[in-house]
């Protein structure tokens, strides 16, 4: 017989799945089938122990005990739609007895402390349907709470233990009721959704998206040890070193000194548009930029680089009142402070606020403003007017280039304003070393947001190693830069100042509990910061910007995700009304020309 007399007999049955009734061969009349599905494989249809299975809910054994591997057969599962399922209990075998009252009852022992579900450990089946793997009081249960499964449950949110929630989210498959990947602490927990540090404009275009995995894996060597130094600005006051004798017992009340210090961006710097003129270099910057943009995988808050493009000239710029002039508090914290109500003191917005109310009073109090105290420097303040009735802060800006380049052909540099806060007279020497000084600060080591913080009153002078490590972990990002900031500055020391509220209630009046000298590049080598790594994230943001048409554009740091993105503004983009005032004027008198 050919292929196309077989085709030939074959029935086409329209009406339903399988052979038509009226041309079924005699022998195969009358004979059952099991129920099977489409999307089932052959062996389906043959599978005699997947009707039984289907049948024990009808026979009275509840289909959640079923013991494992009675799920089904060797191709069990839950059929979407099943053919012939009237039929499922053709091959079932049923007792003359109901099985429903049958109990198996445990003859041991029982142990004299009452323990919870999840404690025996072993092969119990949990809330989520999972089999869980015992252990400790049912930690690894998934579904269980506390110590001991499903009785725990109920004190879990009482305190039980820290870790328990980890281990069950890990070990426990979907985590049970309330379930998910979140620890017991975090199951009514409120998701953090934060908003952009700017506002993205509709005729933004993203130009380039780039994750910090990727920021993470790029390198580029720089010599940060002689760059050369261009020129030096402004003033220094000794360091007063009574404050290195100050602790939680002889802690000495911040004060409140009204004192200039500018922080102007970088478009705005005379010095800067000077270097500009005459072509120095490719890339302009300060240091608090270039210490963000080499840190940027450390960070979670929001923020923004406002980037120009001019000829091949790249001038990296901040936003007057934005992230860059206020710290972050706790902001690596597992569990960081939460948005709330505007009054509320430990919000982040507030927390920052405060953060950079004590960072300039305690920089301007632990220097010794003498005459003899004082160093001058080469040039003044650039930033400085006579008509200025308040006394400046001690404060001195060294303006140095780096060199970028990758190959010996290609020129790449870039000069930043770099800034130290003081300095120390050498022992030994003519010569002045000097120094950055930042401030820590306690809010409340028992509110939200604290990041397990322990109290600095009972622990700063015994265990200040255990108060700078959880530091350290709170608030990586914002301790990175300031390491990376005093590098770029050239500063060999780095004064530390722990700064506390009087009343945890009150954020207006604060104490100093204690002082501690760090040498910056051993502070980043304890941070695990790699300084080769934030000179390749620097040298990459520039070539793209250069690799981009003249014009605006701003890089901005993803508020929810570990991204950041490059967009193309309008050149009128976070102008002043002002200053758009003026240049409608300005390009109104060109025309008229």
């Amino acid at each position: 017989m050919s292929l196309s007399d077989l085709i030939a007999t074959v029935v086409d049955n329209d009406g339903a799945f399988g052979p038509s009734a009226d041309h079924l061969p005699a022998q195969f009349k009358d004979i059952p089938y099991a129920p099977f599905s489409k999307n089932d494989k052959l062996g389906r249809v043959v599978d005699w122990n997947q009707a039984e299975a289907s049948t024990s809910t009808a026979a009275g054994i509840n289909q959640n005990r079923r013991a494992p591997g009675a799920t089904g057969g060797k191709y069990g599962r839950e059929p979407k739609e099943a053919f012939g399922a009237a039929s499922a209990g053709t091959f079932a075998y049923f007792h003359d007895e109901d099985e429903a009252s049958f109990s198996l009852v445990d003859g041991n022992k029982t142990s004299a402390a009452k323990r919870g579900a999840g404690a025996a450990g072993g092969g119990l089946v949990n809330r989520g349907g999972q089999l869980s793997r015992g252990g400790r009081g049912g930690a690894r249960g998934g579904a269980a709470g506390g110590r001991g499964g499903a009785q725990g449950y109920a004190r879990a949110g009482a305190g039980g233990r820290q870790d328990y929630g980890r281990a069950g989210a890990a070990k426990g498959g979907r985590g049970g009721a309330q379930g998910g990947k979140f620890g017991w602490k975090d199951w009514n927990k409120e998701q953090r959704t934060r908003d952009a540090s700017v506002a993205i404009g509709a005729d933004w275009v993203v130009l380039e998206e780039i994750e910090f995995s990727r920021l993470s894996k790029l390198r580029l060597e720089v010599d940060t040890d002689e760059p050369e130094n261009l020129s030096t600005h402004g003033f220094l006051y000794e360091y007063d070193k009574a404050y290195d004798r100050v602790t939680t017992k002889a802690e000495k009340p911040l004060q409140q000194n009204d004192r200039l210090r500018y922080n102007p961006t970088t478009s705005d710097d005379p010095i800067i548009q000077q270097h500009a003129a005459k072509d120095t270099a490719q890339i302009y910057a300060t240091d608090s930029i270039i210490s963000m943009l080499m840190c940027a995988p450390r960070t979670v808050y929001p923020w923004d680089i406002v980037i120009t493009r001019e000829g091949d000239k790249v001038f990296m710029d901040k936003r007057d009142n934005g992230p860059f002039d206020y710290p972050s508090v706790n902001e690596n914290a597992s569990d960081p402070p939460l948005e709330g109500e505007k009054d509320h003191i430990n919000t982040p917005t507030n927390l920052s606020l405060e953060a950079t109310y004590l960072n300039q009073n305690f920089a301007f109090q632990v220097v010794r403003e003498d005459a003899d105290s004082r160093v001058e420097f080469e040039h003044p303040n650039p930033f400085y007017s006579p008509d200025e009735t308040e006394p400046l802060a001690s404060c001195a800006f060294r303006y140095r280039k780096f060199d970028l380049s990758t190959t010996e052909e290609e020129d790449v540099q870039i000069i930043m304003r770099t800034e130290v806060d003081s300095f120390v007279k050498g022992q030994g020497s003519d010569e002045d070393t000097y120094i950055t000084v930042k401030t820590l600060n306690e809010f409340d080591s028992r509110a939200q947001g604290s990041g397990g913080a322990p109290d600095w009153r009972t622990k700063l002078d015994s265990q200040r190693g255990a108060v700078i490590a959880t530091e350290m972990k709170n608030n990586s990002a914002k301790l990175a830069r300031w390491a990376v900031q005093s590098i770029l500055a050239g500063a060999e020391q780095m004064k530390m100042g722990y700064v506390s509220r009087v009343n945890p209630r009150d954020a207006h009046r604060h104490t100093i509990l204690g002082t501690q000298w760090y040498k910056p590049r051993d502070f980043a080598t304890q941070m695990n910061v790699n300084l080769s790594n934030g000179w390749g994230i620097v040298r990459t943001i520039a070539d793209l910007c250069l690799a981009q048409p003249e014009g605006k554009y701003v890089l901005i740091k993803d508020p929810n995700k570990p991204v950041i993105r490059l967009y193309s503004v309008p050149v009128d983009a976070f102008e002043a009304p002002e200053e758009l005032e003026e240049l409608e004027e300005a390009q109104g008198s060109e025309d008229g020309n």
